[in-house]
């Protein structure tokens, strides 16, 4: 076993763990946050995407003892049903998800790009967005979804943009 303590959506957690231990089983199966998604275990479909010291990471390989002294986000530290993060609250309004099985990687890779980058070009989204896979919107509501978000972070009014958009 080896110890380990990361800050998980701003809580401090301390475990032991097996040094074979997956970021992803940790956080699913150890923490119970089950938001982050377990799909194909070879970094191909992106659903196991969290943050990383602010990076978007694959968990699905990423050991949890390499996480040690991290600071890690999940989808549940996004935001919550009464306060949405402006890239969840542009899936909704962009009606970016259907099944939602990859939601969570996509929120948080846009969430990691729009703190780089607040103001991305659609070029920049779609690249940002290349590690996760879609398999029942296609991508435009989701690279609008990132637009809208970053659009609301730069200060513009939400309900305004909404509206905007049930209007056409």
């Amino acid at each position: 076993m080896a110890k380990i303590s990361v800050c998980v959506n701003g809580e401090r957690i301390d475990r032991d763990v097996e040094p074979r231990r997956l970021l992803v089983e940790f956080l699913r199966e150890d923490l119970r946050l089950t938001g982050t998604h377990v799909g194909c275990d070879t970094t191909q479909c992106g659903c196991c995407t969290v943050r990383l010291n602010g990076d978007a990471i694959k968990s699905c390989t990423i050991l949890a003892v390499q996480a040690d002294g991290g600071t890690i986000e999940t989808i549940e530290g996004a935001g919550t049903v009464d306060a949405l993060h402006p890239v969840q609250r542009g899936f909704r309004a962009c009606h970016a998800l259907q099944c939602g099985f990859c939601t969570p990687g996509m929120i948080m890779s846009s969430v990691a790009l729009l703190d780089r980058n607040p103001d991305p070009s659609e070029s920049e989204i779609r690249h940002a967005l290349d590690g996760n896979i879609c398999r029942c919107t296609g991508y435009q509501g989701i690279v609008e979804a990132v637009q809208f978000a970053a659009r609301v972070m730069a200060g513009e009014d939400p309900a305004e943009l909404e509206a905007a958009r049930a209007a056409h």
